[in-house]
């Protein structure tokens, strides 16, 4: 979730009302509390992206409920596709937080049956949520990171899908992040930005398969 803080100042008979970009939960309170120091804020409000408002005590409280959850996550996917073999590789590196620590957890894997590199691009993102939910990450905003232009902007709505197979993968894709009530926020990098997914899949083309979680210092 990402909070917005509303305020009026007030000064010397003046009032005027602010309003701070998005932010983590955690640090729209810190925020606020340094604010209110001032002594000149008249009202307060979050506003989280969803234009719900939430007091100082709800904020607080769902802090609290998600305290063993995984939080704050980030997805880098990528599909790869073998035109001899029609073979494709999937990869994809998750990033989250946990009980107060960072983790990272990564899986890739070989999947036959698909026609085209993008279809594989597709895949990739699909079996990311998939991994998502055995996690346990729900009622959240996602980052997911590509370098396919194709599924990025396709997911975003910047370009129509035409393919049937494509389409077919992206209703798949809405239905289940609509099923984990995950905000999705899809992010174009170059493949040198998405090196660690893009290895995988290559590895689980080369028949290396790989899944594993790992503590982050």
């Amino acid at each position: 979730m990402k909070i917005t803080i509303e305020w009026t100042y007030h000064h010397k008979g003046l009032e005027t009302t602010f309003r701070s970009d998005e932010m983590p939960p955690v640090q729209a309170l810190l925020i606020a509390e340094e604010l209110k120091k001032t002594g000149k804020v008249k009202h307060m409000t979050f506003i989280d992206q969803y234009d719900s408002t939430w007091s100082v005590k709800e904020i607080k409280k769902y802090l609290k409920e998600i305290e063993t959850e995984p939080s704050n996550v980030t997805v880098y996917f990528d599909g790869g596709y073998d035109l001899e073999s029609q073979k494709a590789g999937l990869g994809f590196a998750i990033y989250f937080e946990q009980n107060g620590k960072s983790y990272r957890t990564r899986k890739n894997l070989m999947q036959l049956g698909l026609r085209s590199n993008n279809e594989a691009e597709y895949a990739a993102l699909y079996g990311s949520i998939l991994e998502l939910e055995v996690i346990g990450v729900h009622h959240q905003t996602v980052r997911f990171i590509g370098d396919s232009q194709v599924v990025i902007n396709q997911m975003s709505g910047e370009w129509p899908i035409y393919e049937k197979e494509l389409t077919n993968w992206a209703n798949k894709i809405d239905e289940k992040l609509n099923q984990l009530a995950i905000k999705p926020e899809f992010e174009l990098v170059s493949r040198k930005g998405n090196e660690e997914a893009d290895r995988l899949a290559t590895q689980a083309l080369n028949n290396t398969i790989i899944e594993g979680k790992i503590e982050l210092d």
